[in-house]
């Protein structure tokens, strides 16, 4: 049975509860769904050095690649992100970066899923990068 939003974003919100951020004290977490029916979370890690900050988005996509079956299937025609959830700061659109809208492209990601005052708001992905750079562009 696949997710609703709602509880795509509740996976988000449990995902958040690990997050690493002494600095920012922003915490944030992610929960893709993917086109073979799992859910595999993620959340952001800072580090003193503050390039090296792991996003929610792209911890949950290493997990995703690390976590299929076989170490395969990942780059299999038809496999893609049909989803992800992000959650921030709760009842506020938490938007990915710029780095993690990429690495979504990358995986054909549909759609991004934010809170919307407490509500589940979907955004087709190709509205927050369009005109976007991918691997059929090579």
């Amino acid at each position: 049975m696949t997710p609703t939003d709602t509880e795509l974003l509740q996976e988000a919100i449990r995902a958040q509860e690990s997050s690493y951020a002494p600095y920012s004290n922003f915490r944030v977490g992610a929960a893709l769904l993917l086109s073979d029916g799992r859910v595999v979370t993620g959340c952001n890690f800072e580090n003193a050095s503050y390039g090296l900050t792991m996003c929610a988005e792209r911890c949950a996509i290493g997990r995703a690649v690390v976590e299929t079956p076989g170490g395969r299937g990942i780059d299999q025609p038809g496999f893609r992100i049909e989803a992800v959830a992000i959650v921030g700061k709760r009842g506020e659109p938490c938007y990915p970066c710029g780095a993690c809208r990429q690495v979504l492209r990358e995986f054909d990601c549909q759609r991004v899923i934010v809170d919307d005052a407490g509500a589940p708001r979907s955004i087709p992905f190709a509205e927050i990068l369009p005109y976007s750079f991918g691997p059929e562009s090579l």
